[in-house]
């Protein structure tokens, strides 16, 4: 398998093949907004760098550090380290996971698995950390007969090593090292007000269902709108209506997995106008959101 070296080719190879794809990246390509995409998403930090903001949790990235993502979930990399930022991103297509998965063995775990516990982050060891690397390099050198056979038993292996550190990680209380972190936890002076970013932040999420405007944060939390605008946007490297958007997309395509209808997940989510519910959800997933609820059933 060819190791790529761009995230979108990456989702367009896995969105294209069904299968899997892999980059391995030095630099950072053009900022991505918060967003969501139909495929699984392993991300891999070998030099680490500052955040990652998924859905509504913050993470400090260091190197060896694995992030689990699912389609369903809002993410987007924030205050990176210019300069060299070395990763390797594997994009994972979800029906090539569960026709990999047996009756015994449940392959698909650290990607639908969201329990009490369940953190996006997990920490290798060093030895975890060779036999991933292992694995990656297994599949990106596997050439001549038989190359396919050896990626698709290497990338197996890949997925019985997550699933099984992403149980032991559910079952056993992390230190906090390991934890989502609150952003005022953060001791980048620059992070100065982030304690009301967390705050606004689990606002929007515990109310995404309902109508949300700046005018209204602001007045909840007494602050003036730019401000509340200015802090968020330091933090989050995205604005708030961004942020609402992507995270009201996601809901809707979860919502449409379930077989619900379009009519009903557009009102669930949280939008108030068809209209934006149809050209974000299209602009962001790629396929209205009528195309994509028919993909679902088939």
């Amino acid at each position: 398998m060819n190791e790529l070296n761009s995230c979108h080719q990456a989702i367009e190879n896995c969105l294209r093949s069904r299968t899997f794809s892999i980059a391995h990246l030095y630099k950072e390509e053009k900022a991505m907004d918060m967003h969501i995409h139909d495929c699984y998403e392993l991300y891999y930090s070998i030099s680490g760098g500052k955040q990652f903001l998924i859905d509504n949790k913050f993470y400090t990235i260091s190197p060896g550090d694995l992030f689990i993502i699912n389609q369903y979930e809002s993410h987007k990399l924030t205050q990176i380290d210019t300069g060299i930022h070395e990763r390797i991103v594997v994009n994972v297509h979800p029906n090539f996971v569960k026709a990999l998965s047996t009756a015994d063995t449940d392959l698909d775990y650290c990607f639908t698995n969201r329990s009490p516990r369940f953190q996006h982050k997990l920490s290798l060891n060093k030895e975890q950390q060779q036999r991933f690397l292992y694995y990656i390099n297994k599949i990106t050198s596997a050439n001549g007969y038989a190359h396919d056979i050896v990626e698709q038993a290497a990338f197996m292996e890949l997925l019985v090593l997550i699933n099984t550190i992403s149980q032991e990680v559910c079952k056993t209380p992390q230190p906090k090292t390991n934890q989502a972190v609150n952003i005022q936890d953060c001791s980048v002076s620059s992070y100065k007000y982030n304690h009301q970013v967390d705050d606004i932040l689990a606002y929007i999420n515990q109310n995404i269902s309902h109508p949300i405007t700046i005018e209204q944060l602001a007045e909840h939390f007494y602050l003036s709108e730019s401000y509340i605008c200015r802090i968020f946007k330091t933090a989050t490297s995205t604005t708030i209506n961004k942020y609402i958007t992507a995270r009201r997309i996601s809901i809707a395509k979860a919502l449409l997995n379930e077989g619900m209808s379009v009519s009903e997940a557009y009102e669930r989510s949280g939008f108030s106008d068809y209209s934006n519910f149809f050209k974000s959800f299209t602009k962001a997933v790629g396929v209205s959101p009528r195309k994509y609820a028919n993909l679902t059933i088939s």
